[in-house]
């Protein structure tokens, strides 16, 4: 197979030589333009059928989920809202459990040698709810819109710097221009080849022009339509009569009736009891001890590995955090092995405080933590702070609680004095960035720069342990341009030792994570970033 794209050689060049994972060359390659079937050619594979399993039409399907109250979704901060909107509103490209991405809205796209410009085709056909065109100027006005830095907690705007002008703080000038019959051109002011792997985050889902910024509210491309909202209770959607819904010909027709959400609360029991008493077909996911559980009632078990981790972060506007020997004693006095076996059964494999997972294309291996509690507690007696008194915030729930707890016990051995604060989970959300010294989970992201780019990047909305660090800053903003993979490795590799040196955050564990449904659903298969596809979803025929 001839490959014209510059970047497509090098990627395979660097696959040739071992230097890229099949995962990760399926991701860049992708994500650079290549369609997945292409990209798995140029390995000399045949990519996985499509699933095979008959659905049967019609029918409800209840799922286990936290129902949250919904917003604009550039503000979006959890995947269980997307879960529900994805019904209506669609995004420009889909992330695949294989780590390849796929185009939806959009047909196809192409990147530039110098990755400064991005050409992006609308599929053709698509329409919204109300029968009107789907058009290049409606994902126009979804870039500009995610472009914008004044939106509190617009969550898209630290991935789109490339396109934003610094003094209006909104897209540039020629940033975004629609340049023909459906296509898309994007002129970016720096290299950048994250973009893709951005439109498929949660956050990205397309809304109309005339979206008045309440998700329930707005038509959608979708097969669905809302049915039903009440937060912390239940969710559902419903397929949408007399709509023609462009997906069917790329994915198959979207079967099923109805798909209800229920929320059962953060008591993993909970959930089981629900399973066990028949109220629910799936769950959004399995954990703990409710693994094997689940097993024992014959329902189906799918698994995904993923980068989706837990932090104990210290908040470094808050004393004594604002003292890199504090936040380095808190490493030295944690073993990450002891962490992954009680606080997640041992169901991931170990990190090294640097929250970039070796599943992500860009990692790069700078070696494990260090454990060494004796000489954390030397590290406090320097800053005066050996008789400060830790506390650790925890939400009140099954693996993240029972980190946290383990990370105390640790802490007091080294001779340490912690104590633990437990709250419900509403009351740990509505505070999350804020807390001196808390245990929170991340969610899987396909590239670990774009985890840095929400977390650690001076400034973001999502940056809760208040670290801003200028030589971090620039090696990011260099790294997010760059397409060969032995140059990246070696600017990751600056990202990792940094936030790791700086001791930003006790990262311990990858998580394995698990999901069981009924053996008659068909599509509820993990996936590393918990996505639902409502339009795959059925019940076997």
């Amino acid at each position: 197979m001839t490959v014209s794209h510059p970047h497509a050689r090098t990627l395979l060049r660097d696959a040739a030589r071992g230097a890229l994972s099949r995962r990760e060359f399926l991701t860049r390659a992708t994500s650079l333009g290549l369609t997945t079937g292409a990209a798995y050619g140029l390995l000399g594979l045949v990519p996985a059928p499509a699933r095979a399993q008959e659905r049967r039409p019609g029918g409800t399907l209840r799922i286990q989920q936290d129902v949250r109250a919904l917003k604009d979704p550039r503000l979006y901060d959890w995947p269980q809202m997307a879960n529900v909107t994805r019904g209506w509103l669609e995004y420009l490209v889909r992330y695949e459990r294989d780590g390849s991405f796929s185009p939806m809205l959009l047909e196809s796209w192409e990147i530039d040698e110098d990755a400064t410009g991005y050409t992006l085709r609308i599929r053709p056909g698509v329409t919204w709810s109300d029968g009107t065109d789907f058009t290049a100027e409606d994902v126009a006005f979804n870039i500009g819109r995610w472009c914008e830095q004044a939106v509190e907690g617009n969550t898209m705007a630290p991935r789109m710097g490339a396109l934003i002008d610094e003094e209006t703080g909104q897209a540039r000038e020629g940033a975004i221009e629609v340049s023909g019959d459906g296509v898309v051109r994007l002129a970016l002011s720096r290299p950048d080849v994250t973009l893709i792997a951005s439109f498929s985050d949660f956050s990205a889902a397309i809304v109309p022009r005339d979206f008045s910024g309440d998700p329930l509210e707005t038509k959608g491309t979708g097969a669905y339509a809302p049915a039903e909202y009440e937060v912390g209770v239940r969710a559902a959607i419903e397929k949408r009569e007399g709509h023609d819904w462009w997906g069917a010909e790329v994915f198959g027709p979207a079967t099923l009736d109805r798909i209800e959400f229920i929320d059962y609360g953060t008591d993993p029991a909970s959930w089981f009891a629900a399973a066990d008493a028949g109220e629910i077909d799936m769950v959004y996911e399995s954990v703990g001890e409710f693994i094997d559980l689940f097993d024992t009632i014959g329902w189906t078990l799918s698994e995904a590995d993923t980068s989706a981790t837990v932090v104990i972060r210290a908040n470094q506007s808050s004393a004594p955090y604002d003292d890199v020997r504090v936040r380095r004693a808190l490493q030295m006095a944690t073993d990450n092995a002891t962490l992954l076996e009680l606080g997640y059964s041992g169901r991931g494999a170990e990190a090294a405080n640097h929250h970039v997972a070796p599943i992500q294309p860009d990692f790069a291996d700078i070696g494990p933590s260090t454990y060494a509690p004796d000489e954390a507690m030397a590290l406090l007696e320097d800053a005066g702070q050996a008789g400060f008194a830790f506390d650790i915030v925890s939400l009140d729930d099954d693996w993240r609680r029972n980190t946290a707890d383990a990370m105390a016990a640790m802490l007091r051995d080294a001779g340490l004095s912690v104590s633990r604060s437990v709250v419900p989970g509403a009351t740990f959300w509505n505070n999350w960035t804020q807390y001196p010294l808390s245990a929170t989970d991340w969610g899987h992201r396909p590239l670990g720069i774009q985890t840095y780019a929400l977390a650690y990047k001076s400034g973001v909305p999502w940056n809760e342990t208040a670290f801003s660090n200028e030589d971090f800053d620039r090696v990011l903003s260099e790294a997010e341009g760059i397409a060969d993979a032995d140059r990246r490795a070696e600017l990751m590799g600056e990202l990792e030792t940094i936030l790791r040196e700086e001791g930003v955050v006790v990262q311990p564990f990858w998580r394995a994570t698990f999901r069981h449904a009924r053996p008659e659903v068909v599509g509820a298969e993990q996936h590393p970033t918990f996505e639902i596809h409502p339009y795959e979803l059925g019940l076997s025929a």
